[in-house]
């Protein structure tokens, strides 16, 4: 059966539960979708401290053909958009800026390292998305950042936290977008803890120092 008569027998279905395929369609063409950049390399990034993933990931980041520079991840993010009917976003992390060589800790990061990633996205139109990188770090290992008992491991993240907020009010201000910066950390137990609040605590005061700030998308 081909493809078109497929998609008729479908609209079909969906126009007699009262749907009208063609209307949703033209919808969600309108509806940007941010894609993630890890899924060009298996979550690999660009900073190279020679580490392996972890923090909770299941991805190995070693699988066939994956990117292994900026240019080349954006060379198959633009093959990807070219596919991908409408007109779409990037949410980047941390960890794939461009860093020139030199190793820059995560809570030394700067918009100066994405201004590539910035350019390219006004060229192409597309918006972009930023996340903190939380996990595969020293800092990281035990699988504990904003909530960690180590007061200097929390400051570690938080400010690479308030980096990480910086970095994608500059990217809204640079595309004239709104950039959507996405907190995730790994921290939490498998098993229930003995003491719930106190990580919960220190959680919550990593959050409130993070966005002490107001800053502008």
């Amino acid at each position: 059966m081909s493809i078109e008569k497929s998609f008729s027998l479908a609209q079909e279905r969906y126009a007699g539960l009262g749907v009208d395929v063609e209307h949703a369609l033209k919808t969600l063409s309108q509806i940007p979708i941010s894609l993630h950049c890890w899924q060009g390399d298996d979550v690999g990034g660009f900073e190279n401290f020679g580490g392996t993933l972890g923090g909770g990931l299941v991805a190995t980041g070693n699988y066939p053909g994956k990117a292994r520079t900026p240019d080349e991840l954006r060379a198959d993010l633009e093959k990807a958009y070219s596919l991908i009917p409408g007109k779409h976003r990037l949410n980047l992390h941390a960890f794939y800026g461009e860093f020139g060589g030199k190793k820059v800790d995560r809570d030394e990061i700067a918009p100066e390292h994405f201004k590539n990633w910035i350019s390219w996205a006004k060229k192409n139109g597309l918006g972009l998305d930023f996340n903190p990188t939380c996990f595969s770090h020293p800092k990281a290992v035990d699988g504990f950042t904003l909530s960690h008992t180590d007061k200097n491991i929390r400051k570690f993240w938080i400010e690479h936290c308030i980096r990480s907020r910086e970095i994608g009010a500059a990217m809204g201000k640079a595309l004239g977008k709104t950039c959507v910066t996405n907190v995730w950390i790994p921290d939490g137990y498998k098993d229930t803890p003995a003491d719930r609040n106190a990580p919960r605590a220190r959680l919550a005061e990593s959050l409130d120092a993070i966005f002490k700030k107001p800053i502008s998308p």
